[in-house]
């Protein structure tokens, strides 16, 4: 199985030619659209949400996973198995969370090219068929190597809204796990408590929850959180 994560957004021609490229390369293997709509450009963001996100892949599964604004620049396109699940993409900060939190992982610098790279869409040109030679049980040419990380360090929980979803709750990088369910949240001028369920809170409430990824997340009950309390992508959540 191949899933995709990448800020492509769910229109446009993008997607399709990742679609394209493995129908030619990884005939009959399955392929998910996992994410195409992380904010754009935010490496962060989607680090954060890569291993909530991707935990529940089973072993095996190749993640073709594309946030990069430096495409065609210094940085390396890389190979990370983390917990038996391959990621390939931008040696950018993207995988590292993910790699922290791994319990055993390996990376590998790709070397492997095609007879034509294209400056601007590594992830059709490099990412994809590296990809696919995976899931064919090849190892593209590549060497063992490090992740390069952020400078300065990222914690380990973010406290932001990374993402709103399709009903206008907005996820954030804070683990559930972490924070007690007596705490109260403070984002977008809201002080909101918990709820484990929608309907443990009234219609209209506002509350946050840990959500089926492990995040915490913020609802209201029948609407939509980002519009009646005003939250944004970037907001950053108190505790």
């Amino acid at each position: 199985m191949i899933v995709l994560f990448t800020d492509f957004g769910p229109g446009g021609p993008y997607v399709g030619q990742l679609h394209a490229v493995l129908a030619q390369q990884a005939p009959g293997t399955a392929v998910i659209d996992l994410f195409h709509d992380v904010p754009s450009h935010d490496i962060r963001a989607a680090a954060y949400l890569l291993p909530a996100y991707t935990r529940g892949s089973p072993p095996g599964t190749v993640h073709v996973c594309v946030v990069d604004p430096g495409v065609g620049g210094e940085r390396r396109p890389v190979m990370v198995k983390a917990d038996h699940r391959w990621y390939v993409g931008p040696d950018n900060g993207l995988f590292h969370i993910l790699a922290r939190r791994a319990r055993v992982q390996e990376c590998h610098a790709i070397r492997w090219q095609p007879a034509h790279l294209s400056a601007s869409f590594h992830g059709r040109d490099l990412f994809v068929p590296a990809a696919a030679q995976l899931v064919r049980g090849l190892m593209p040419d590549c060497v063992p190597a490090a992740l390069t990380p952020p400078v300065p360090d990222w914690p380990e929980d973010l406290p932001q809204v990374l993402y709103i979803d399709h009903f206008g709750n907005a996820i954030t990088g804070l683990r559930a796990e972490g924070i007690g369910r007596n705490s109260r949240l403070r984002v977008g001028g809201a002080n909101l408590a918990y709820a484990r369920t929608f309907s443990e809170a009234r219609v209209g409430q506002g509350f946050w929850y840990e959500n089926a990824n492990g995040l915490v997340e913020i609802a209201v009950n029948q609407a939509r959180a980002c519009d009646q309390l005003g939250i944004a992508v970037g907001d950053s959540v108190g505790v």
